[in-house]
């Protein structure tokens, strides 16, 4: 149950279209990017930190 398909995929493209129309699409791919960026730069700081501490 690790591996998405392509059927999965696409199923889940459209229920994002029904749920949120096409022209919010973007703008919550944005925000998710964005969210994702910052989660890693957090992470690598933290990681950084450690390192340093010892």
């Amino acid at each position: 149950m690790g591996k998405l398909g392509a059927s999965e995929i696409i199923l889940i493209i459209v229920v994002l279209l029904l749920l949120f129309g096409g022209k919010k699409i973007p703008e919550l791919m944005k925000g998710l990017g964005t969210g994702i960026k910052e989660f890693k730069k957090a992470a690598s700081e933290a990681k950084d930190e450690e390192t340093s501490s010892h």
